[in-house]
C-alpha cells in the first residue's frame, strides 16, 4: 500500500508546482500557449517514446480489446444519460466523455506495478496505447462538440499530430524498428517534458478554480459514473470472461483511474469550460485516494 501512496504523491508534486507558479505570476503565465506547445509538439515525442520503448506485441492486444469494448459500452450509456440531464452543449460534452479518459499512463502504470509487479508493464503499455486513441478520437470529438459543429469536430481529430504520430510509431513497432540510444534519449527528453508540463498545466488551471460554482449535478454525475457505474460494468464483464486474473485486475484498475489531465488539455484547446474540467479532475483525484483501496479489495472477486 505504501508503494501505491508514493506513486500517487510523486505525480502530484508537479501539480502543486503549477498551482504555486500561477499563484505567484498570475497573468504572466499564458495557459493556452502552454497547452498548444504541449499538445502540438511535446506530446508527439511522448507518443513516439511510449510506443517505441516497448514494442507492440500482437499477442498482448486481447487485453486492450476488452478495455476498448468496455469503454465503448460506457460511452453509449454516458451519452444517453447525459442527454437527459444537461441542456448546455459544453456540460453535455464533459459529462459524456470525461469519465472514460482516465489517467492510465502517469498514474495507472506505476500503480499497476505497485499491485502486480513489473509483469504488468506490457499490458499497461498497450492499454495506455488504446487510451491514447480514445483521447484523440472520441475525446477530441466530444470536447470539440461543446463549441463546434459535427463536421469541424471530426476535422479536429485528423488535425492533431498526436494521432498520426501514434499510427507511424505503431507501424514502425510492428515492423520491429528499434531506435538507436541517441534517438530514444531525444524522444525521452521530449516525453518527460510533456508529462511534466501536462501535470504543471493542471496545477495552473487549478488556481482560481472554484469548485462550489460548478453545476452540482455535473459533479455528482461524473463521480458516480466514474467510480460506481463504470467499475460495476467493468466488473460484470470481466467476471464473466475466461482470462488470467492478473490481466483482469490490470484492466479493472486502469478503468478505475481518476480523470486524466488530458481532459484539461482538450477542454482548453477547444474552449469547453477548462476550469470546470480542471475542478472535476481534481475532485476525482481526491476521491481516488480512497477508491483505489476499495478497488484493490474487489480484485479478489474477479
Amino acid at each position: 500500500m505504501n508503494s501505491i501512496i508514493f506513486s500517487i504523491i510523486s505525480v502530484y508534486i508537479f501539480i502543486v508546482m503549477g498551482f504555486i507558479a500561477k499563484m505567484s505570476f498570475k497573468q504572466q503565465i499564458d495557459d493556452k500557449t502552454i497547452t498548444l506547445i504541449n499538445v502540438y509538439f511535446l506530446q508527439v515525442f511522448l507518443t513516439f517514446w511510449g510506443l517505441l520503448l516497448h514494442p507492440v506485441n500482437i499477442t498482448l492486444l486481447f487485453a486492450p480489446s476488452i478495455y476498448l469494448g468496455i469503454v465503448a459500452v460506457v460511452v453509449v450509456i454516458s451519452a444517453m444519460g447525459a442527454k437527459l440531464l444537461f441542456e448546455s452543449k459544453k456540460e453535455y460534452s464533459i459529462a459524456t466523455v470525461s469519465a472514460i479518459i482516465g489517467n492510465t499512463g502517469n498514474l495507472g502504470i506505476p500503480i499497476n506495478i505497485a499491485i502486480f509487479g513489473e509483469a504488468s508493464i506490457p499490458y499497461t503499455t498497450v492499454i495506455n496505447l488504446v487510451n491514447v486513441f480514445v483521447v484523440y478520437t472520441i475525446g477530441v470529438y466530444f470536447y470539440s462538440r461543446g463549441t463546434y459543429d459535427t463536421k469541424t469536430s471530426l476535422l479536429n481529430i485528423v488535425k492533431l499530430p498526436i494521432l498520426w504520430a501514434a499510427i507511424i510509431a505503431i507501424t514502425l513497432s510492428v515492423y520491429e524498428y528499434k531506435p538507436s540510444p541517441i534517438v530514444l534519449n531525444t524522444l525521452m527528453m521530449g516525453a518527460y517534458a510533456s508529462m511534466t508540463m501536462q501535470l504543471f498545466l493542471f496545477g495552473i488551471y487549478l488556481y482560481g478554480t472554484k469548485i462550489k460554482e460548478i453545476n452540482k449535478t455535473l459533479v455528482i454525475w461524473i463521480l458516480s459514473f466514474k467510480f460506481i457505474l463504470l467499475p460495476t460494468i467493468a466488473f460484470l464483464i470481466l467476471h464473466n470472461i475466461e482470462l488470467d486474473s492478473m490481466i483482469k485486475g490490470i484492466i479493472f484498475i486502469e478503468l478505475l483511474m481518476p480523470l486524466a489531465v488530458a481532459n484539461v488539455n482538450l477542454a482548453s484547446l477547444y474552449d469547453c469550460n477548462p476550469r470546470v474540467v480542471t475542478a472535476l479532475v481534481f475532485v476525482s483525484s481526491v476521491a481516488f485516494l480512497g477508491v483505489i483501496f476499495v478497488g484493490v479489495k474487489v480484485l479478489t472477486s474477479l
